[in-house]
């Protein structure tokens, strides 16, 4: 049985007539985002993100581990696909970047050193001023490094 529409006041149908309201257009605005991260080796995955970023597994099937930051949820899921890493694939918010690339580095992880026209880091680290909107910030200091799958994520504190 085919669904009728529902008309709006002018007779049209919305669903058919290309006409949209603050609802049709928000339909998303109150979905999670949920962030998935593609890895060859489930095993490999783990153990960096537990010994190198001290992130262990809230929830994990077959082929799956779900993690938890601030409330925020992330996936690392088993994939025959790689990574390109060719573009920051996650970031986490931190309040002192220059703590956590320290402690990120003790624990062995690897800092990319980034030399751009408009961004360069040093000592891993870069000034963003004005890239992209961030909360009201008037910039970003930010760091990449790859985890053991070759996704390229990021850490970032906001600059006021």
């Amino acid at each position: 049985m085919a669904r009728r529409c529902r008309l709006r006041p002018s007779g049209r149908c919305p669903r058919h007539s290309g006409d949209t309201n603050a609802d049709d257009r928000n339909i998303l605005a109150g979905a999670r985002v949920a962030t998935r991260l593609p890895a060859q080796d489930l095993d490999r995955a783990r153990r960096f993100y537990s010994e190198k970023l001290g992130l262990d597994p809230v929830d994990e099937r077959p082929g799956g581990l779900l993690y938890r930051c601030a409330g925020a949820d992330f996936v690392v899921f088993q994939s025959t696909g790689a990574s390109p890493g060719t573009f920051t694939q996650m970031a986490l918010e931190v309040d002192d970047i220059e703590t956590v690339v320290s402690e990120l580095k003790r624990r062995g992880v690897v800092f990319e050193e980034v030399d751009v026209p408009g961004l360069r880091t040093t000592n891993g680290i870069a000034e963003i001023e004005g890239n992209y909107p961030s909360k009201g910030a008037r910039g970003e200091r930010g760091a990449w490094f790859r985890d053991s799958e070759g996704n390229l994520l990021g850490v970032g504190e906001l600059v006021f």
